[in-house]
């Protein structure tokens, strides 16, 4: 006769000297008094080091007590913490002076024990959540930002909670002396609520988010060529829905395999429908003339954009396979649109792409998103203003030289295209700017992700010219991996 079903008995973790147990069992997979699965015990090592807290590499589901009498055995998961900190320290010069930065992040910070100075290691650290403060100041600017993070709010159900703040004060160059005019700046100032909850449907790897956010944009005597206008202000309050998916395997840094992707869409409310106004016959109104009869281009604007009106959708897809031991090729592609719900009052000045380099994150007050496309120059295959869409391909061999706690290196070489569009009427797929190239990438978990890139682009970034771009070097500090 059939030997009888074997159920888990006991299950247990040891190594966890940083990370409290509620954090490691409420991510277990395998229950005691549940029948033995071997792909629930693969889950298991796979969202124990999506945490991101332990050497994914090196966790061991280790049986013990098997019992076949009573058709029982037990499991305990070894586990060796890795650091889940982060701090970024930068000066450099530039932009007339001196620029500062000084960015912490902690990925298991333990907001109930900040009173307790006895879990301070140095802060107190182990129940998952995540804790950023970044500044960056120079005479010319200053910027403060800070979010905060609890993955499981209530702890009961995967429910993640986040909140952020950010504020930005540009100063005005003054020529003359050399120095900051404070009388003139530009300001924005912004808040982000949002929830995240792990849905059970189609499967457990999706993801459903929702976030609503508003940024206060404050301009005083700021003529700089930025925008139309240099005195006034404009609000940004959106709401933005995205469904995620990934069953990526264990290592976060190194996916040997499984996929990712993410379709988000950011809506405003349509004031057009209801503040009546008629946005194409404001230059015939005298309110929003000069005292020539000209239009006041500036009033016009500041009308059009007091409360800002826009959609944005945006698809980003990745997928990870082991072609021979653990060489592994990546295919990703990303996709965006701005849109409008009004052609009268026009496209947004904000938040639009810019495509082209390193994609690194570079200071702007126009809430821009920096897209990387290698092989050319940052933000060269956009126009001057922005592109309201983009598409991207990527392919990419990646085999890791080493993935020890201390420092994950890996080699890669990469195929990319893409380009940038002003409307949706010049999108072309097939007029991309092509690009190849190699990189290395080391990810130190005290300092976070640090690579190199070299490449070439085939074709040109000036749209006057077909003459190839050719080789640029890329520094990457911080990038996704």
């Amino acid at each position: 006769s059939e030997g009888k079903l074997a159920s888990f008995n006991k299950i247990s973790v040891v190594g966890n000297t940083k990370t409290n147990d509620h954090v490691i069992y409420r991510e277990l997979r395998t229950k005691p008094g549940d029948l033995y699965s071997k792909d629930m015990v693969v889950r298991t090592v796979r969202e124990l080091g999506q945490l991101g807290f332990f050497d994914a590499e090196n966790i061991s589901p280790d049986f013990k007590n098997v019992n076949p009498n009573a058709g029982t055995v037990d499991i305990e998961y070894g586990l060796v913490e890795a650091g889940a900190s982060q701090i970024e320290l930068q000066g450099g010069y530039g932009g007339g002076g001196f620029i500062g930065t000084l960015g912490l992040s902690f990925n298991n910070f333990s907001l109930k024990n900040i009173f307790n100075f006895d879990t301070y290691k140095p802060l107190p650290m182990g129940d998952g959540q995540n804790l950023s403060l970044r500044l960056q100041a120079s005479q010319f600017f200053n910027t403060y930002s800070f979010s905060f993070a609890e993955p499981w709010m209530g702890g009961r159900e995967p429910v993640q909670f986040s909140t952020s703040l950010s504020h930005t004060v540009q100063y005005r160059y003054d020529y003359l002396t050399g120095r900051a005019d404070e009388s003139q700046y530009f300001q924005i100032s912004g808040l982000t609520l949002g929830l995240a909850k792990r849905l059970k449907k189609p499967d457990d790897f999706f993801t459903l988010s929702q976030a609503i956010s508003y940024q206060y944009y404050d301009l005083n005597n700021y003529y700089t060529g930025l925008f139309t206008f240099g005195d006034g202000s404009a609000n940004n309050l959106n709401y933005t829905v995205s469904l995620s998916r990934n069953n990526t395997f264990t290592n976060p840094i190194f996916p040997m395999g499984g996929s990712k992707f993410t379709i988000s869409g950011k809506i405003t409310p349509p004031y057009s429908l209801i503040n009546g106004i008629d946005f194409s016959n404001l230059e015939n109104r005298k309110e929003f003339q000069l005292p020539n009869g000209e239009p006041d281009v500036a009033k016009i604007d500041q009308e059009k954009f007091r409360w800002l009106e826009y959609y944005k959708l945006k698809f980003n897809g990745e997928w990870y396979t082991s072609i021979i031991g653990k060489l592994v090729f990546k295919a990703q592609t990303d996709f965006g649109f701005i849109g409008v719900y009004n052609q009268e009052r026009g496209s947004i000045p904000f938040e639009r792409f810019y495509l082209g380099g390193d994609g690194m994150q570079q200071w702007a007050m126009d809430g821009r998103e920096t897209i990387a496309l290698r092989g050319y120059k940052n933000q060269s295959l956009s126009s001057r203003d922005g592109s309201l869409m983009y598409n991207k391909f990527t392919f990419e061999l990646r085999y890791p030289i080493t993935l020890k706690p201390s420092a994950s290196i890996f080699a890669l070489s990469f195929l990319e295209s893409g380009n940038g569009y002003d409307s949706f009427r010049d999108f072309n797929p097939f007029n991309s700017k092509r690009s190849a190239g190699m990189g290395v990438r080391i990810f130190m978990p005290a300092f976070g992700l640090l690579g190199i890139d070299f490449g070439y682009g085939f074709d040109s970034s000036n749209f006057s010219s077909d003459q190839a771009n050719g080789w640029e070097t890329h520094f990457i500090i911080g990038q996704q991996f």
